[in-house]
C-alpha cells in the first residue's frame, strides 16, 4: 500500500503513511499545515481515509495534537563510539542474493517496536546497494544484523537472546573515535537501556505521536 507525501482537503494537508497497514493494521498522520480553526475538521478527513484503507489503529504528530493521548515519543541519542576489540564480531554486507533474507529479520524483530517501520520487498534493492546495511556473524554464526547510514544508526537486531552488546560494539567499530547517532521510540524501553550502558545519551525529542483512533 503506498503512502501520500501529501494528503489536501478543504481544511489543510498532511503527510498519510500507510504502508504498515497490510503488516500491523497501523496508520501514521503527519500535518503539514491546517487552516486556523480546522485541524478536528481536517483529521476526520484523514482518519476516515485511513480507517477506508484498513487502518485499525491510527497516530498523528504535529501542531495542534498536545491534548491527544500520547503513544511515543521518538528519541535522539548520541554516544562516542568506543569499541571493545574482545566484544567485536564479524560484519558481512547485505548482498543482492541475501538482501530478502537481512529483510525477513529485520521485519521479524522490529514487529512489536513502536514507530518502527516494515520494510518491503522493492525495497531489497536498495539494501543490496548500501554498504551500511550488515549480517553480523562470530566463528560463522549468525548474531544479527545491523544498519549504518554514516555514523547513524538506523537499526541493529539480534537473532539470539542476550547479543545485545556485542552487536553495539561490533558496529560502533565502524565510527570509532566519532560520535555515533540514532533514534529510539521512548516506548523502548530494553532499546534505551542498551544504548545507555553503551553510553549514549539522550539529546532532544525528535517527534511525538499521538494517539488518533
Amino acid at each position: 500500500m503506498r503512502d501520500f507525501p501529501f494528503f489536501p482537503t478543504d481544511y489543510g494537508v498532511s503527510s498519510l503513511i500507510l504502508q504498515e497497514i497490510p503488516y500491523r493494521q497501523e496508520a501514521y498522520i503527519h500535518i503539514l499545515d491546517v487552516q486556523e480553526g480546522m485541524l478536528q475538521e481536517h483529521l476526520n478527513e484523514c482518519v476516515a481515509f485511513c480507517r477506508m484503507a484498513g487502518a485499525e489503529k491510527i497516530y498523528g504528530t504535529g501542531d495542534g495534537l498536545e491534548d491527544y493521548p500520547e503513544f511515543t515519543s521518538v528519541l535522539e541519542m548520541r554516544g562516542d563510539s568506543q569499541s571493545d576489540p574482545e566484544m567485536r564480531a564479524c560484519l558481512f554486507p547485505v548482498t543482492a542474493e541475501l538482501a530478502g533474507k537481512w529483510r525477513e529479520i529485520y521485519n521479524r524483530a522490529m514487529r512489536d517496536v513502536d514507530n518502527a517501520h516494515t520494510l518491503q520487498s522493492r525495497e531489497e534493492p536498495g539494501l543490496s546497494q548500501k554498504s551500511g546495511a550488515y549480517f553480523i556473524h562470530d566463528n560463522g554464526e549468525l548474531l544479527g544484523i545491523g544498519w549504518m547510514e554514516g555514523n547513524k544508526l538506523l537499526a541493529v537486531a539480534g537473532v539470539r537472546k542476550g547479543e545485545g552488546k556485542r552487536l553495539m560494539h561490533t558496529l560502533m567499530s565502524l565510527t570509532e573515535g566519532e560520535q555515533m547517532v540514532l533514534e529510539v521510540a521512548s516506548t523502548n524501553t530494553p532499546a534505551i537501556r542498551l544504548y545507555e550502558k553503551m553510553g549514549f545519551i539522550p539529546t532532544r525529542v525528535v517527534k511525538k505521536w499521538h494517539i488518533l483512533g
